[in-house]
Parts: structure tokens; C-alpha cells; sequence
């Protein structure tokens, strides 16, 4: 692992501990690998889903978040089948839910 690669548990409890700070609400749904496991974001805005994010490395060496799942309007219902999904397949998933203002720009912010 390159030395200047944050592991998934550090990037999730940043997340968690600056959502606090920043007066919202993070917690961990599904824990997944410690070192290298997808990091998936149910963004909420005052408890109302907005959209699934997940953490994927781009072609420049980075990272950004990119929307995934089904659209927030088809229900909770279907997202929460979306997630299921993912589990099965990925067992080092992480699931975080994070409800805060614009929840999309804080993630990228905090872990991309």
C-alpha cells in the first residue's frame, strides 16, 4: 500500500467526526474492510434521501464521488435492495449514512 493512502477507516471516521463538528449526523450503517473497502454515502438532507455516492479512484490518481443506485424518488424501498445488492457482492462495503446540508459537496470535500 503506498504510504500517502488514507485506509477506509480513517476516511469513514473523518467523515463521521467533521459531519459532527460541522452540526450534521454521520454514522456507520455497514463496517467494511479496514484498508481498502468501497466507501458507499446515503446522503440525506434533513432526513430526506437524496442520492447514493460511492468513493471510486479516477484515471488522474485521485478519487471522486460519483451517484449510484436507484433515484431517490423510486423509495426507500429500492434503495435499500440497491444496498443489499452491493453487500452481497462487495462483503468490504462500507455503508455510511450522512445527513447534512448539501451532503454531496461535503463528502467530496472530506474524502475525495
Amino acid at each position: 500500500m503506498p504510504a500517502d493512502r488514507l485506509t477506509s477507516a480513517m476516511l469513514v471516521g473523518v467523515l463521521v467526526r467533521r459531519s459532527a463538528a460541522a452540526g450534521g449526523f454521520a454514522t456507520v450503517l455497514v463496517r467494511g474492510d479496514d484498508i481498502s473497502g468501497v466507501i458507499l454515502i446515503q446522503a440525506l438532507e434533513r432526513g430526506r434521501e437524496m442520492c447514493l455516492l460511492e468513493r471510486v479512484s479516477d484515471w488522474a490518481g485521485g478519487y471522486s464521488l460519483v451517484r449510484c443506485g436507484p433515484d431517490p424518488e423510486k423509495g426507500a424501498e429500492s434503495m435499500a435492495q440497491y444496498i443489499e445488492r452491493r453487500r452481497r457482492s462487495d462483503p468490504d462495503l462500507w455503508v455510511v449514512e450522512l445527513d447534512i446540508a448539501d451532503a454531496e459537496r461535503f463528502a467530496a470535500e472530506t474524502i475525495c
